[in-house]
């Protein structure tokens, strides 16, 4: 089995194809930006990208994966980070941080959709993406700040 994770491709032989993603990121391959957050999908802290669409990998078998994935650690990179990653420093979204790489993937993959969306739509595609520390308005501001920043291309 093959998997590509940040643009690197991986020889995966030993794993079960119904291993969830998000274990073989994690416990095989040490890509620890995707959280455990409850296993049914419901919280989003296990958000990646796969061919740009934002999925819960806890629920997607590392088998069955239909493209490449995208971490937050290959969303950016230290020297320049993706508009939605600087957003969020600069609108100072976390507390805890523990959500928060899921809510940035979430986000990336609305703004490739939605370049200029609403309150309702910001609040649609983030409602999945829970956050125990209630920061739900500074995320809306980051969202919408990197809305901006990649349409003015900054």
């Amino acid at each position: 089995m093959r998997l590509t994770v940040n643009g690197t491709e991986h020889t995966l032989d030993d794993l079960e194809p119904e291993m969830p993603l998000l274990w073989a990121l994690r416990d095989v391959l040490g890509v620890h930006g995707p959280k455990y957050g409850c296993g049914i999908a419901e919280c989003g802290a296990c958000t990646v990208h796969i061919d740009g669409q934002a999925v819960r990998s806890c629920q997607v078998p590392v088998g069955d994966v239909w493209g490449d994935v995208t971490t937050i650690e290959g969303l950016g990179t230290p020297g320049a980070p993706h508009p939605v990653q600087a957003a969020w420093i600069e609108a100072q979204v976390a507390q805890c941080g523990y959500c928060q790489s899921g809510q940035i993937m979430q986000a990336a993959s609305l703004l490739a959709e939605v370049p200029e969306p609403s309150d309702a739509e910001i609040d649609d595609a983030m409602s999945g993406n829970l956050c125990r520390c209630g920061t739900y308005p500074r995320i809306r501001a980051a969202v919408k700040a990197a809305a901006r920043a990649m349409r003015e291309g900054t």
